[in-house]
C-alpha cells in the first residue's frame, strides 16, 4: 500500500514546479555553475533556488536576486526603476530623452491633492502632445502595458489598464526611430542588439490570429519562453489603426507589426550590434550609465538612424528611452548561438566584479570545466 503525500507537501511541490522556470532561477543556476567554474565561491538557497550569494576575495559576502546584483546603490536604482525622475535627472545632465509628464490614477491624484489624473492627461495629450501618444506605467519592466493611444477611446482604454497596476503613468510622444538596447558594465558594453516588435508574416492564406498563434509554436519549439498575449487589446488597437481585423489574411511575404513597442518579452525580436557599435555610442553608453550612479544597466535609446554609426547631433542623434538597472538577457540569450555566447560572458563578468577580481584573477574559459548555454540558459553537459 503506498503511503498518501500530506496535502501541505502536494502544495509545496507545485509550487517548486511553478517557479522551475523562472527567469530568477536559471540565472541563480547559471551564478553557481559558473562560479565552480571559476573557483569562485557561490552558494543558492535550496528550496526556491532565486537566491544567491558570492564570497569576494576578502571573505565579505555579497547577494543576488535573479538579475538583482550587488552592483548599483540602491538609491539609484530607486530612480533607474521610477521613468519620470529617471528622466529629469538624465535632461538635467545634458542627455536626449524623450519629452513626457507623469500623471496620477485617480485615487492618488486626490491623496496628493493634485489634478493631474486621467482627464487631465488625455487633455495634454490632446492639446499639448497631439496624437498619437504614447501611455507607459512609471515602473513597470519588459514593455508591460506601453500603449499607443490616438484617439480618447484608446487613451481611455490604456490609462484604464495602465492605473490597475501602477498608480504613476506617464504620456509621451509617439517617436519614430531604430531601438536599441545596450548592457553596460563597469565602463563596458556588453552587448548591443537592436529591438524590433512582435511582427508576423503572410503567407496568403492565414489569418493574422492563425499566424499569431503559429508564432507562439514556432517559439515552444525554439526553446523560446517568451508567451505571446494572444488577446492583448493592444494588437486589436493597432490592426484598427490600420484598418485590419484578427481575421484579415496577409498577402504571402507581407509582414505587419502587431505592437509597437519593442520588448523581447512581448515578442520581438533583436538583431544583435554587440560587435559593431561605434565607439561614440559605446562611450555615450557608458556616460549616462556612470552619470546615472549605475555599475550595471540596460540602456534603450532610440536612435536616428544607426548605433553602428557615428553619432550625429542633426543625423544620427538619440533620445533615452528609459534605463533598467537589472537588465534580463534571458529573451536575448534565445535569439541565437552568438548571443548565447554573449549571454554567457555577461554572467562571468558580473560574477567577477561581484567577487572582486579581475579577469586575470579566474581560470580561462577555455581551461575550465565545460558549461554550455542551451536556449539562452546555462546547462552542464549532463543536463542534456
Amino acid at each position: 500500500m503506498s503511503e498518501s503525500i500530506p496535502i501541505a507537501n502536494v502544495e509545496l511541490e507545485r509550487r517548486r514546479l511553478r517557479l522551475e522556470n523562472l527567469p530568477a532561477r536559471h540565472i541563480a543556476k547559471m551564478m553557481k555553475m559558473l562560479g565552480d567554474e571559476m573557483r569562485i565561491q557561490v552558494e543558492i538557497e535550496p528550496v526556491w533556488q532565486h537566491f544567491g550569494c558570492v564570497t569576494r576575495t576578502d571573505g565579505t559576502k555579497t547577494y543576488f536576486r535573479g538579475a538583482h546584483f550587488d552592483l548599483n546603490g540602491m538609491g539609484s536604482m530607486e530612480v533607474a526603476v521610477d521613468k519620470g525622475f529617471a528622466s529629469h535627472f538624465l535632461q538635467q545632465a545634458g542627455f536626449n530623452v524623450i519629452p513626457g509628464k507623469t500623471f496620477y490614477a485617480p485615487q492618488f491624484a486626490e491623496s496628493l491633492l493634485s489634478g493631474d489624473s486621467v482627464d487631465a492627461a488625455y487633455q495634454h495629450a490632446k492639446n499639448n502632445v497631439g496624437f498619437p501618444v504614447v501611455l507607459k506605467p512609471n515602473t513597470a519592466s519588459q514593455g508591460r502595458l506601453v500603449c499607443v493611444a490616438n484617439d480618447r477611446r484608446t487613451f481611455m482604454q490604456a490609462a484604464r489598464a495602465i492605473t490597475k497596476i501602477d498608480k504613476v503613468f506617464l504620456v509621451q510622444p509617439l517617436v519614430e526611430g531604430h531601438d536599441y538596447r545596450i548592457v553596460v558594465l563597469d565602463g563596458e558594453v556588453l552587448s548591443a542588439y537592436e529591438r524590433l516588435p512582435l511582427t508576423v508574416t503572410g503567407d496568403g492564406m492565414s489569418t493574422i490570429d492563425q499566424l499569431l498563434c503559429a508564432k507562439q509554436e514556432d517559439f515552444e519549439l525554439r526553446g523560446r519562453d517568451t508567451k505571446i498575449q494572444t488577446n492583448d487589446f493592444r494588437i486589436s488597437n493597432r490592426l484598427r489603426r490600420y484598418k485590419m481585423t484578427r481575421a484579415t489574411v496577409l498577402p504571402m511575404g507581407s509582414a505587419f507589426a502587431l505592437l509597437d513597442n519593442k520588448n523581447l518579452s512581448s515578442g520581438g525580436e533583436a538583431v544583435d550590434a554587440t560587435a559593431d557599435i561605434h565607439p561614440s555610442y559605446a562611450t555615450l553608453a557608458a556616460k549616462i550609465v556612470k552619470t546615472m550612479g549605475l555599475r550595471y544597466c540596460g540602456l534603450d535609446l532610440m536612435v536616428q538612424d544607426d548605433i553602428r554609426k557615428p553619432l550625429h547631433a542633426e543625423k544620427n542623434s538619440y533620445q533615452v528611452i528609459e534605463i533598467n538597472s537589472a537588465p534580463g538577457v534571458d529573451h536575448y540569450g534565445e535569439s541565437g548561438d552568438k548571443q548565447n555566447r554573449i549571454v554567457a560572458e555577461i554572467y562571468r563578468k558580473i560574477l567577477i566584479a561581484l567577487a572582486g577580481r579581475t579577469s586575470g584573477d579566474v581560470l580561462p574559459v577555455q581551461q575550465t570545466i565545460p558549461v554550455e548555454l542551451k536556449h539562452g540558459r546555462l546547462y552542464a553537459p549532463e543536463d542534456f
